[in-house]
């Protein structure tokens, strides 16, 4: 299954029908054309909330599906504190996970590693385990792009500095306990925790 999110609008890729959601638009997969249709109207169709496109070859539908798009890498962090709170940083408004693009010859591992660092200023954060990545779409001068975010999740004794890195763009960086985690509403973060098991949470 894939779930790929288009702002606060989504298209979930299935093998079957997700019947115990409620969906804008059910499409069986027929052939490439008729897919590329779906993701071209729904770019523009901002009314319709979401789409399940299912079919039994998933992989072959996948594949098919990210030709549409130029394809983007990037990779954050989860972090974890000994105290039991999480990090988020806040960006344009918005609580989020520190997160960023992935250059040339760059590991998803090193780049996330880094990105923390950057855009939260701690040091000595290490990762424990990886996640099962996002998807994200935005359009850039007419090209649409398709961005796999590659998430981990990361230990840290450290301080729990909460003065922002100006030079990023971040505002605010938050310490949050499990419980506190509903005021977050952006899309990163539900559609991390649409693939994750809520129970990283705990340990």
């Amino acid at each position: 299954m894939y779930k790929v999110h288009f702002e606060n609008r989504f298209i979930l890729i299935s093998s079957e029908p997700d019947r115990l959601q409620k969906y804008g638009l059910f499409v069986k997969f027929n052939d490439t054309n008729e897919l590329y249709r779906i993701i071209n109207n729904f770019q523009s169709d901002t009314e319709l909330e979401s789409i399940n496109i299912y079919g039994t070859n998933i992989r072959h539908i996948w594949k098919i599906f990210r030709i549409y798009f130029s394809e983007v890498g990037a990779a954050g962090g989860l972090v974890r504190h000994s105290s039991g709170r999480y990090l988020f940083i806040e960006k344009k408004g918005r609580l989020d996970l520190p997160k960023g693009h992935i250059e040339r010859g760059e590991k998803p591992e090193s780049c996330a590693i880094r990105e923390v660092s950057e855009e939260a200023g701690i040091t000595g954060h290490s990762i424990i385990k990886s996640l099962v990545p996002t998807y994200h779409t935005y359009t850039l001068k007419g090209i649409s792009y398709l961005k796999k975010t590659s998430w981990f999740l990361m230990d840290y004794d450290g301080e729990m500095l909460t003065e922002p890195q100006a030079e990023e763009g971040i505002t605010k960086v938050e310490w949050l306990l499990p419980d506190e985690l509903s005021i977050i509403k952006n899309t990163a973060w539900l559609s991390l925790m649409d693939m994750i098991n809520t129970s990283v949470l705990k340990f």
